[in-house]
């Protein structure tokens, strides 16, 4: 095996455009271009073996169709037992842990189980492990290289380090891996800008209590430098017109919490959605699955809709499916998701086709139900002491005056808990006093750890001298925006994209850990070399990238604001991504859990016979 493996050379890819727009038709390309070309000159078929995150990867950016149309025949894991295939090659895609190359070395070591290897790390491997699998496997391996994709490209603008564990690792007080984590971040992150191309300057938020975001920053940045020195054929030397900012979840605690009511939030937060796959019955009882993603186009189309919106979808959607059949006086009518299944059996050709639109119809009447049984009374009550003031604009003087009546109200104890975390957040922090009556009144003084363990975050729960130097983000005016009075917030993160991209972000609070390229100036104002022609969603794609990256969890609300930003300023395109992905009850046990010891390890010895 040659010393070739050091580092893959990345093909210079182009931003995507229309069509092949987003994440994950790069990596997909990026995939195509390395691993796959890589293999093609052999005619054999092939086995694809895949870990754990490779399979996620893979599956999140292609079909098995996709891969059979490539000459691979077989998908396997790597830690699974599987039948020798003397007479096919096996291409391995894998991460460079120990438990991978142990795996691999165990397929060849004493009887060989596939006729040769081709190798394809996800990013760089380590010496040791290299060294390891080629004294143990040389002779068997044809190519090994790193393709530096290692993070996941869960829509066209959003990706993730799929590390939920993360959370605890960075935060918990009784971390033992805090600084390892943050390596692995930053691995992941510059697999991204290698992924997309850009070599972007990195800024991150500064904080007097908590320096985590910094810390990435300077590994990020440092890490940045070294693979772009290592790939000695890359064209990208010198900074590109990109910027990276590292945004700690502890900067908007306020949106992972409230009741989000646009489609995709809504959704997640109060439908048990696993994997993607929303679970649902139809009228006969038969219980039906589908899968929530890009692939859909009517997702795509109502996912950052608010739900008032959405509804109003439906009469429209009920038209079209009779109108292809002629049936339009019908659609006119109202007709219930059980109404609409009677008429789907009348229209057995096009079942299939509309599919997506009965699987809208019914979640859409799953979010409703909801919203009028529970939410609708929290919403008011949220939104005030979020934001500040009431939906005619007069401030909220009592914030405990608009507590109160969530408190009274037979709510769930989960969403009690929000309701008194928006309080206190509101307030910046509250006394011993009032925050025991609080925790009481919940009735959650054996777990008072989804309050207090904010703290953790650099988040304020107490209201102690030490906290005067917590500073709340300053906000955009948006009284002239166009909102719904149960949907008044809108995420800080908002405000900081819009920020960076009409260049107002003030560098005091957000420094610069290297500095960026001077062609940077607004998403109004690039250079007369990257200016685009048009405005189309085609041409957009020419301009410059934000890259926003959330330490602690991204949300859902999150993710839109990126895609609002990136149509409103045409010639900025906003991704963002985080360590994984948040809904406020997930967040919650996480943070709960931060107050949990580790767990101690021991040995459990058998008795001697």
């Amino acid at each position: 095996m040659t010393e070739a493996r050091r580092r893959l050379v990345s093909p210079q890819l182009k931003m995507a455009t229309g069509a092949d727009h987003g994440l994950k038709k790069i990596v997909w390309q990026r995939i195509k271009d390395t691993l796959i070309a890589d293999c093609r000159k052999s005619e054999v078929w092939k086995i694809l073996i895949l870990d754990q995150f490779t399979t996620r990867l893979l599956s999140s950016c292609c079909k098995m169709s996709d891969l059979m149309s490539e000459g691979i025949t077989i998908v396997e894991d790597l830690h699974k037992n599987r039948e020798p295939v003397l007479e096919m090659k096996a291409i391995y895609f894998m991460r460079p842990t120990a438990e991978c190359i142990d795996a691999f070395i165990n397929d060849f070591k004493t009887k060989p189980k596939y006729k040769a290897a081709y190798v394809f790390f996800t990013d760089y491997c380590p010496d040791d492990l290299f060294d390891k699998m080629k004294k143990n496997c040389a002779k068997h391996i044809r190519v090994c290289k790193e393709i530096n994709i290692s993070f996941l490209p869960l829509e066209a603008q959003v990706f993730s380090c799929d590390n939920a564990e993360a959370f605890k690792s960075i935060y918990s007080p009784n971390s033992q891996d805090r600084d390892q984590t943050l390596e692995m971040i930053a691995d992941q992150i510059v697999t991204l800008c290698a992924a997309l191309d850009e070599y972007p300057g990195v800024r991150f938020k500064k904080d007097p209590n908590l320096n985590y975001g910094k810390k990435l920053a300077e590994l990020v940045d440092n890490k940045l430098a070294r693979h772009y020195e290592l790939d000695e054929n890359s064209k990208k030397k010198d900074k590109t017109p990109a910027q990276l900012l590292i945004v700690d979840r502890a900067l908007d605690p306020v949106s992972p919490i409230l009741h989000e009511l646009t489609y995709q939030a809504m959704a997640y937060d109060l439908i048990p959605i696993k994997d993607n796959i929303y679970e649902y019955k139809l009228k006969d009882g038969c219980k039906k699955e589908a899968l929530l993603n890009e692939e859909d186009e009517l997702w795509v189309k109502l996912r950052h809709m608010h739900i008032a919106e959405v509804t109003g979808q439906i009469p429209k959607l009920v038209k079209e499916i009779s109108a292809s059949r002629g049936e339009r006086k019908q659609a006119d009518e109202k007709i219930s998701i059980g109404g609409l299944s009677q008429l789907m059996k009348k229209m057995p050709g096009f079942r299939k086709q509309m599919t997506q639109k009965t699987v809208h119809l019914s979640l859409a009447e799953d979010l409703m139900n909801h919203y009028q049984k529970n939410v609708e009374k929290l919403c008011k009550a949220e939104q005030d002491l979020a934001v500040g003031a009431d939906a005619e604009g007069q401030k909220v003087k009592d914030p405990m005056r608009t507590l109160l009546p969530v408190l009274l109200h037979p709510h769930d104890t989960t969403d009690k808990i929000r309701a008194v975390l928006l309080y206190i957040f509101s307030l910046n922090g509250t006394t011993a006093e009032n925050l025991n009556k609080l925790i009481q009144h919940v009735k959650i003084e054996d777990e008072k750890g989804y309050i207090l363990n904010w703290e953790h975050l650099g988040v304020p729960i107490l209201s102690t001298p030490s906290m005067f130097s917590f500073r709340k983000q300053s906000r955009r005016d948006r009284s002239d925006e166009e909102t719904y009075k149960v949907s008044r917030w809108t995420p800080i993160i908002k405000d900081i994209m819009e920020d960076v991209v009409e260049n107002k972000l003030e560098v005091k609070e957000w420094p610069y850990q290297s500095e960026c390229p001077s062609v940077w100036n607004g998403s109004r104002a690039v250079s007369a070399r990257q200016k685009h022609k048009g405005s189309s969603p085609d041409d957009l794609r020419s301009g410059t990238r934000l890259i926003l990256f959330v330490l602690g969890g991204v949300t859902y609300s999150e993710m839109r604001c990126a895609y609002e930003v990136t149509h409103a300023n045409k010639s900025c395109e906003v991704i963002i991504g985080s360590t994984h992905i948040l809904t406020p009850r997930s967040l919650l046990e996480d943070i709960y859990n931060l107050g949990k010891q580790p767990m101690e390890r021991f040995t459990i010895e058998e008795d001697k016979p």
